[in-house]
């Protein structure tokens, strides 16, 4: 009886791995064409800020629930506005429970895609790229809560992608986790803090708003860029920590150099 040739199962073999990264983008760009930019925004949270209060006061537990699955969501689906849900967090719940709650939902969200993408893209592109995309992954892989952990304390890597490399370079889950819960602690204490004095910006858009809807303005927003509260003092004492953590992968290489010299 003839049989199917050894790589004729391959490209459905691919199709049906990266299936689920393709139906995550595709549910990504839906949500992002339905929903757009402004459904996470300072506008919004005012909107109905009234209904979100009641839900608080009355439902602390399954609000803090609510905004962890939203969180999860966001963070999943790559949708922007995760830096303002933080800044959001620290504003409805506080500081600790805020920050607490981000952690929570970024590691889980996080994790989600890199579950996704390491099934879908991990094995498959390492055995395409050849051996020195082999070799740098294998790099990776043996220092890979130091690397993690760099690449989430500094800002100027997106999350999403650092989501992605890891799982491309074959990481095992449990340091992908622990240097994401771990990494993304001093952002969310930084954000959800300044969520704490949202008050009084929100009355300073308001009046402004108000300001310029009286002067007969068609183009009135009530904005905040969240990305405001990465100061400049901010965003060097994260890039220190960053450096911090690669402290252990120098020392590692230079010993083993002294060892191979001796």
């Amino acid at each position: 009886m003839p049989t199917a040739p050894p790589n004729a199962d391959r490209p459905r073999s691919l199709a049906r791995r990266l299936l689920p990264l393709i139906l995550l983008g595709a549910l990504a760009v839906a949500v992002y064409v339905v929903a757009g930019r402004s459904s996470i925004s300072l506008e919004a949270l005012i909107r109905h800020r009234m209904a979100i209060d009641a839900l608080v006061n009355e439902h602390r537990a399954l609000a803090v629930l609510g905004y962890v699955a939203l969180y999860i969501t966001v963070v999943a689906l790559s949708v922007p506005g995760a830096v303002f849900l933080t800044i959001a967090g620290g504003f409805l719940f506080g500081l600790a429970v805020g920050a607490s709650a981000a952690v929570v939902g970024s590691t889980l969200g996080a994790t989600v895609i890199f579950l996704v993408a390491r099934t879908a893209l991990g094995e498959p592109l390492l055995k395409r790229a050849g051996p020195r995309a082999t070799q740098l992954a294998q790099g990776f892989r043996e220092d890979a809560f130091s690397y993690l952990l760099f690449l989430r304390l500094v800002p100027a890597f997106p999350f999403f992608l650092v989501n992605l490399v890891p799982a491309i370079a074959g990481v095992r889950l449990a340091p992908f986790v622990a240097a994401t819960a771990l990494g993304v602690i001093p952002g969310a204490i930084a954000f959800a803090l300044a969520g704490t004095g949202l008050d009084s910006v929100i009355a300073a858009q308001q009046a402004a708003n108000r300001d310029c809807l009286a002067a007969g303005r068609a183009d009135c927003h009530m904005i905040f860029d969240a990305k405001d509260v990465l100061t400049p003092h901010l965003v060097g004492a994260l890039v220190a920590l960053g450096l911090l953590a690669l402290v252990p992968v120098v020392v590692k290489r230079l010993r083993a150099r002294s060892r191979a010299a001796m």
